[in-house]
């Protein structure tokens, strides 16, 4: 067997570091990020399931948030006023995020490859994937609830715009609306109060 360096190049998520262009209160790494957009894809996919009588494989949805981000090991942490500031930037680093994909990809031995592309793109369920981007902008809006919980006034502009594409989901993807009312509201609280 040949030797693969697919798990050792994703075991460094935990050195990128996110809001690289801001002040923060305590830093974030790819890692942390990953863990907390899979279990929020897992639960808004629960939600789907219990609430909406959809059938969403919740487990899938998982997997993809882990590896969500997991180009910017190559690429590092884009900011998100760069990525998106006009189309022309954001289709070349939708392109630069596709070839460090690929790149990755292409470390996994031949055989086990089908099973992780699928990972890195739900088969082309548009619905599982428009959730593990919901997941991803509450976890980027958590970060942000944090920051002001703790002074920063740094992510306030972040917090306004992240939170308003969260409310403009809210029609597609009720999940995100019943997420952010019935969990959103403990964030910052105590571990007292908490339990």
């Amino acid at each position: 067997m040949a030797e693969s360096h697919f798990f050792a190049i994703v075991s460094r998520m935990k050195y990128i570091e996110r809001w690289a262009l801001m002040r923060n209160a305590r830093p974030e790494n790819l890692s942390e990020h990953a863990l907390e957009v899979a279990m929020i894809a897992h639960a808004l996919c629960v939600i789907g399931n219990v609430r909406y009588g959809r059938e969403l494989d919740a487990n899938q949805a998982a997997v993809m948030g882990v590896y969500h981000d997991a180009s910017e090991i190559i690429t590092g942490d884009m900011p998100t006023p760069v990525k998106y500031r006009n189309e022309t930037l954001r289709g070349a680093y939708k392109a630069v995020e596709r070839e460090a994909e690929g790149e990755l990809l292409s470390t996994l031995p031949k055989d086990l490859l089908p099973a992780f592309e699928e990972a890195f793109s739900a088969g082309g369920d548009a619905y599982l994937q428009g959730l593990v981007k919901a997941a991803d902008k509450l976890s980027a809006y958590i970060k942000c609830m944090e920051e002001a919980a703790s002074g920063n006034e740094e992510f306030k502009t972040a917090a306004a715009s992240t939170l308003a594409a969260l409310d403009g989901m809210r029609v597609e993807y009720p999940e995100v609306g019943d997420f952010m009312d019935e969990f959103l509201p403990s964030y910052g609280k105590t571990l007292d109060e908490l339990l």
